[in-house]
């Protein structure tokens, strides 16, 4: 699992169970489970080779020149699928697997065709999890802020994650126990100033229920400043960053949140459920859940929310 109550501080990890209460440490793996397989054959460059290379053959062309028939509705006017998500899942699915063999790939668009893909998030190979354009919305639109993501995870642990941002030439990388960095350079996600107003990147309203905009506007109170969020990808990036102080999710597809959360957590963030459970990608989260710059930021931010839910 992505550890909800650690925090990586130049390759040191401090346990935050006594400071994060809604955060509780997650069970020691079972001696039963199997060990992570040797990814020593694994280029982490070729694989973001890979990935910029998905980009400039099958997104990039693309941007802002979409015909109408690229554009496809999934589950209603806001759900949208093009050309470029299609094409850059397929380049991505045949040149991941290729990188890993016996590897297999949890995309977007694969699980929209076929629910049951799902299902290798919890048996024993190596899985990609692939979302080919984060922000669909904003690529529709000529907005350059969407991202392609990439993550690679064992048994509901992500080992490694890609967030690649190709119209804003920002590439983001993280390994489990080795640090976050963006276009080279360490990302440390750093703390709030003392007490200013927090910035929080919400489910966007066109998303969400009824139920799930009742409980977000828990988090309209004083000090914190909520608004909707873009590309979930980059608004991990811009935690990590320090740009942005927490995230208030209320869906929990893996696609969207794995690169992500390993980025925020190798950048030395917390993150953790409403149920005080670190997130499990493989599903049946309690939610909303939150990502944040610290766990005092997550502990507050789970406080308002809990309190709502």
């Amino acid at each position: 699992m992505i550890e909800a109550l650690h925090t990586h501080h130049q390759g040191e990890t401090t346990d935050l169970a006594d400071a994060v209460t809604l955060l509780p440490t997650a069970a020691a793996p079972r001696a039963t489970e199997p060990a992570v397989p040797d990814l020593s054959g694994l280029d982490p460059a070729a694989v973001e080779t890979a990935v910029r290379q998905a980009a400039a053959d099958e997104i990039m062309p693309r941007f802002r020149q979409l015909a109408a028939d690229d554009i496809v509705q999934k589950n209603g006017p806001h759900d949208l699928v093009t050309t470029a998500d299609r094409r850059a899942e397929e380049h991505l699915t045949a040149a991941l697997t290729a990188l890993l063999p016996g590897s297999l790939v949890v995309g977007e668009e694969a699980v929209h065709a076929d629910p049951a893909v799902l299902d290798a998030l919890h048996g024993d190979a190596l899985v990609w999890i692939v979302d080919p354009v984060d922000g669909t919305r904003q690529f529709v639109h000529g907005d350059p802020g969407f991202a392609t993501l990439v993550a690679l995870a064992h048994r509901g642990e992500v080992l490694a994650s890609w967030t690649y941002a190709p119209a804003l030439d920002q590439m983001a990388v993280a390994r489990r126990g080795a640090g976050a960095w963006l276009n080279g350079e360490r990302l440390r996600a750093g703390h709030p100033a003392p007490g200013a107003t927090l910035e929080v990147a919400t489910s966007h309203p066109d998303f969400t229920t009824d139920d799930q905009k009742r409980v977000l506007a828990a988090l309209k109170t004083p000090g914190i400043a909520p608004r909707p969020c873009g590309s979930a990808g980059l608004e991990y990036l811009h935690i990590a960053l320090g740009r942005l102080d927490a995230t208030a999710f209320s869906w929990e597809n893996s696609w969207d949140h794995a690169a992500g959360l390993l980025l925020v957590h190798e950048a030395g963030g917390a993150s953790g459920t409403v149920a005080g459970q670190p997130f499990r990608i493989g599903g049946g989260n309690a939610l909303p859940f939150t990502a944040a710059r610290d766990a005092e930021t997550a502990r507050r931010i789970l406080g308002l929310l809990a309190a709502a839910n």
